[in-house]
């Protein structure tokens, strides 16, 4: 868990009364002094309205609400926070669901299923700028690349520099930029550098993005 004294804001988004009073438990009797959830919401108009307001460190996102998808609100909430970062947590799991909530922007992807511990350190690790995908979930995206399921995106990587490449090979990890920096003996500030420059190359907005990108390109089918 992180040693920062800033507790960590939570905006738990999700429909059902019963998830989010389990979570509130969970951060309180786990989390407290860490984290804190600062904002619910059951919908997508809420979620956005809250997220306008309370500009959360982290957004745990249920999937499906009633007045839309989860997915479809991720770019707009990270557009009205741009600091903020969106984990998903819900009960679905398809390929599909996966690679599209990556794109969508957002910065990882968590089961309901998961234990306390699993979940405090998944909000953790978001909030310190790391991707979160279990491993489960990582094959899930791994096994539909392969599959032919998106289009290959090893073109727009050819545009990339070597040093460009490297730098994302590192973000598709889950590393930091300061861990980024650190492997390979590069200030953090010019690691965001190389990063905004990938970020234009590609046509993303959103490290996760870029590095899906680079995960289809390197996972070729057999």
């Amino acid at each position: 868990m992180t040693t920062s004294t800033t507790l960590i804001k939570i905006l738990l988004v999700d429909d059902s009364s019963l998830v989010r009073q389990g979570v509130r438990s969970v951060i309180m009797a786990e989390g407290q002094g860490q984290m804190e959830i600062v904002g619910e919401a059951d919908s997508v108009q809420t979620a956005l309205a809250q997220a306008k307001l309370l500009q959360p460190d982290v957004i745990l996102l249920d999937i499906r609400l009633p007045d839309g998808s989860g997915l479809d609100a991720t770019p707009e909430l990270l557009r009205i926070c741009p600091q903020t970062r969106v984990l998903i947590l819900t009960s679905f799991t398809n390929d599909e669901l996966i690679y599209n909530a990556v794109i969508a922007g957002a910065h990882g992807y968590l089961m309901k299923e998961v234990d306390p511990t699993g979940l405090l350190k998944a909000i953790s690790d978001t909030a310190a700028g790391k991707s979160v995908l279990t491993p489960d979930v990582t094959a899930r995206m791994l096994r539909m690349i392969r599959n032919g399921g998106q289009p290959n995106a090893s073109g727009d990587l050819a545009a990339l520099s070597p040093q460009e490449n490297r730098v994302l090979a590192l973000v598709a990890e889950g590393m930091t930029n300061k861990e980024v920096g650190d492997q390979l003996k590069l200030s953090e500030n010019t690691v965001k550098n190389y990063l905004v420059s990938v970020f234009d190359k590609l046509k993303v907005k959103r490290r996760s993005q870029a590095a899906a990108k680079f995960v289809q390109a390197t996972h070729k089918p057999n």
